[in-house]
């Protein structure tokens, strides 16, 4: 705790950084609550659930190519800020959508808020290694994931009882504050020299129509790290059932448990203590592990992932399934914030947005599959089921993560994420 205080208070660049993620992402999960308890609460279905997720998940596969290329071409800063102020009119006409009997406005309005969401996110990942020293970077990637999750505990749950007590307006209305909370602190971010404009070469006419040429460059970079290359082959394993698992969050919460929106915003924040409790044990931890020790927690934590979310589609008493939710999100924390320290040091800046970028659509796209068939299948089968069968698949990452790790195809690479004329640095990275 001390060390993220002391970060904090040195690193004025984090600060506003870390300020603006905490109002912006309480305000997202109000919305997402808001969201999700509205098309659940119309139609009773878990499809049109389902519709939702697809209609947010389409978008980030359609723009995340774009996005990263555009985040390695020109200032992540600017970028950033118009995706915040783009997101901000959004999410205020979620208010539209009150009253009304059909759907469409809120697919067409998730689209929206997603298809602007990559060039926040990826751009946010891109420029960690800028605002942080070499010795810092394993605090700020910590801090940064853990508070991404303290968010989801504390706003999802105040997304619940709030949309309960005051109705859906005041979610909508405060997640469209919260962009612009966020904007405002991306604004007063500053470095010196090139600020926050990725180093490249000279743009031929060529490469300026041809973005694709740029995103392919990214690909092969990606397939010539073998540990790149396998983090996302672990994203697509997880993705599996992780799209399924997002759809009945709400299915469970709504309709199995029959709690309102105030159970599913229960089933959200217990995700999320889950979260913060795995992260946690990875900053305590993850400096002292070795590459191959960190290789072999990696197959361990999908293992309990999977494996606790299979215990929570079966549980009949509430309090038991939440404390399985939780359980199953902490091995995803641990693992995921050990698979971006990773990234943070081995990605040299001038690829950072692509492969962000290409890593967040590698998810989504697998996931929008997932949401689409457990959307069809909870026409026809009972949500337990669905649920055991995405923890099953959830775990499958285990397989193929330890299989790579014992065959010696996940060799250490080289950690050229740092450039020292950006940084001032502290020593040598410790594994």
């Amino acid at each position: 705790m001390n060390a993220f205080v002391s970060l904090l208070r040195r690193n004025r660049n984090y600060r506003n950084t870390w300020i603006g993620q905490i109002v912006s992402e309480c305000g997202d999960h109000f919305n997402n609550i808001a969201v999700f308890s509205l098309a659940v609460a119309t139609t009773r279905s878990g499809l049109v659930v389902s519709g939702v997720m697809l209609a947010r998940a389409i978008p980030a596969i359609m723009v995340g190519p774009l996005a990263g290329v555009v985040l390695d071409r020109f200032d992540r800063k600017r970028i950033m800020i118009a995706s915040d102020l783009v997101r901000a009119v959004v999410a205020m006409a979620f208010i539209l959508t009150l009253g009304r009997h059909d759907t469409w406005l809120l697919y067409l309005l998730s689209a929206l808020l997603m298809g602007a969401s990559p060039f926040f996110t990826s751009g946010r990942a891109a420029i960690l290694p800028a605002i942080a020293t070499e010795e810092e970077l394993h605090t700020a990637n910590s801090l940064t994931q853990t508070t991404q999750w303290t968010t989801l505990t504390i706003g999802t749950f105040l997304g619940g009882t709030s949309v309960m007590q005051f109705g859906y307006k005041w979610a909508f209305f405060g997640n469209s504050i919260s962009f612009l909370v966020s904007a405002f602190c991306i604004s007063r971010l500053f470095l010196p020299g090139r600020g926050f404009r990725p180093p490249r070469r000279s743009l031929t006419e060529a490469q300026v129509v041809r973005p694709w040429h740029e995103y392919v460059e990214g690909l092969r970079y990606m397939r010539s790290v073998p540990l790149i290359l396998g983090l996302a082959m672990v994203n697509v394993g997880w993705a599996t059932g992780g799209g399924a698992a997002q759809i009945l969050f709400s299915v469970f919460g709504e309709i199995v448990f029959n709690r309102g929106p105030a159970g599913l915003g229960e089933v959200w924040s217990c995700a999320g203590v889950g979260l913060l409790c795995g992260g946690a044990l990875a900053y305590a931890i993850g400096r002292r592990l070795s590459f191959k020790d960190y290789k072999r927690s990696v197959a361990i934590c999908y293992v309990v992932h999977g494996g606790s979310y299979i215990l929570f589609s079966q549980m009949r008493s509430f309090p038991l399934a939440l404390v399985f939710i939780a359980l199953s999100r902490a091995g995803v924390g641990f693992s995921s914030v050990m698979n971006m320290s990773q990234l943070l040091r081995c990605v040299p800046n001038e690829f950072r947005g692509r492969v962000f970028a290409t890593l967040e659509t590698t998810t989504w796209s697998v996931m929008l599959l997932s949401m689409t068939a457990a959307g069809i299948a909870s026409e026809h089968w009972d949500p337990r089921t669905i649920g055991a069968v995405a923890g099953a698949l959830s775990s499958t990452t285990a397989i193929f993560w330890g299989w790579a790790h014992f065959t010696g195809r996940l060799p250490e690479p080289a950690y050229t994420g740092i450039e020292p004329e950006e940084i001032e640095i502290h020593g040598e990275p410790t594994v």
